[in-house]
């Protein structure tokens, strides 16, 4: 039978993967929302940009005209800011009660019932969401820095259009892009993209925060804690060295056999950080419990650290439906009959390659999978 540890490691591991499922679709909804503008914000450039004319362009008089376009900007980036909020909040209360669910799951009854397992309050999940910094800045920080550099970018996209002769159409082309390009060609592609990196990094800070906030609160039970890192082609090289490294269970997280520093923690450490911690609980004889257990209770509580598994290996053992729903039904077929990596559904810049990229790359894997 598997030790708590054991079990706590597949069970880190299987819920990093449901939060990037989470994380994703997270940034989608925040993406449509400000996507949801668009028509207007369209309407509303055509119309600042006639009324600028060539003969009166002078960047008083286009601070001016652009007022409507900048205040429906602030408009959405408002919605946008009270829909994250929530997101984050309510990511961090589930963090906290599904890490709390787990340890009384994993953990033998007879163990529980002698631990005093503590959880964490809304107060402090307030505080970790929304009153602690993440690469630098307050979420409603990064907030308002998005909105004031969309904004800029729609100013710069006009004025460069003005200077270069540009009809109106061409302009409003320029800063938004066009539908055949699905309007990737365009400058407020870039607000998308960021808006898309600080939605998942937001989202990594908020439960990673919540775990250490768990972890401390329960300190007399968690003794230390080990880097989990997703091995792929996406990892960073400050993850890869990381990885499978134990860290102290204080305001230190003090390396463990090592001399790699914590920094800012797993999660956190970069922008769309993806890793994430595993507890290690202390063994039965440091936790003092009462005498008389049954040695199988006292077995499964043997403090040490579990023998390292992967992201890959982790999968690899998991049902066909699991593999399916961390992959999609034909990387799932794939990966299991197509003898493909989770390395291989990469390219070396680590981006996720589409199925017609994957045929071309690996023909052979579609045939053996009968696909």
């Amino acid at each position: 039978m598997p030790t708590v540890n054991e079990q706590l490691q597949a069970a880190a591991i299987s819920h990093a993967v449901d939060l990037q499922h989470l994380s994703n679709a997270e940034a989608r909804k925040i993406i449509k929302l400000l996507n949801s503008v668009d028509s207007d914000l369209r309407a509303q450039l055509i119309a600042a940009i006639e009324r600028l004319g060539a003969e009166s362009y002078t960047a008083r008089h286009l601070n001016t005209v652009l007022s409507s376009v900048l205040a429906l900007n602030k408009e959405v980036y408002a919605t946008i800011g009270e829909a994250l909020t929530q997101s984050v909040l309510d990511i961090g209360h589930y963090e906290v009660g599904y890490q709390e669910a787990l340890f009384r799951q994993v953990i033998p009854e007879q163990v529980i019932v002698q631990v005093d397992l503590a959880s964490v309050s809304a107060s402090q999940v307030r505080e970790i969401a929304l009153a602690r910094p993440f690469q630098g800045r307050l979420l409603k920080e990064w907030l308002t820095g998005l909105e004031d550099n969309r904004a800029a970018r729609i100013r710069d996209g006009i004025r460069m259009g003005m200077v270069e002769g540009q009809t109106t159409d061409q302009i409003v082309r320029r800063v938004m892009g066009i539908k055949a390009d699905g309007y990737k060609d365009g400058l407020l592609e870039r607000s998308r993209q960021d808006i898309d990196s600080m939605v998942r990094t937001a989202i990594s800070h908020t439960a990673q925060g919540a775990r250490d906030a768990f972890y401390k609160e329960n300190d007399d039970i968690v003794g230390e804690v080990r880097w989990l890192s997703t091995l792929d082609n996406r990892t960073s090289a400050p993850c890869r060295l990381r990885d499978r490294l134990v860290y102290t269970n204080d305001a230190n997280h003090a390396p463990v056999g090592h001399k790699v520093p914590w920094g800012a923690g797993p999660g956190r450490l970069h922008w769309c950080c993806r890793s994430t911690s595993l507890p290690i609980v202390r063994s039965y004889e440091e936790l003092r419990l009462a005498k008389g257990l049954p040695e199988s209770t006292r077995a499964s509580m043997d403090g040490q650290v579990p023998q390292s598994t992967t992201y890959g290996a982790w999968l690899k053992a998991q049902s066909a439906a699991r593999q399916d729903e961390v992959l999609g039904p034909v990387r799932g077929k794939l990966f299991r009959d197509g003898g493909l990596s989770i390395d291989s559904f990469y390219n070396d810049r680590g981006k996720y390659l589409s199925l017609d990229q994957l045929r071309e790359r690996d023909a052979a894997a579609f045939s053996r999978a009968g696909l």
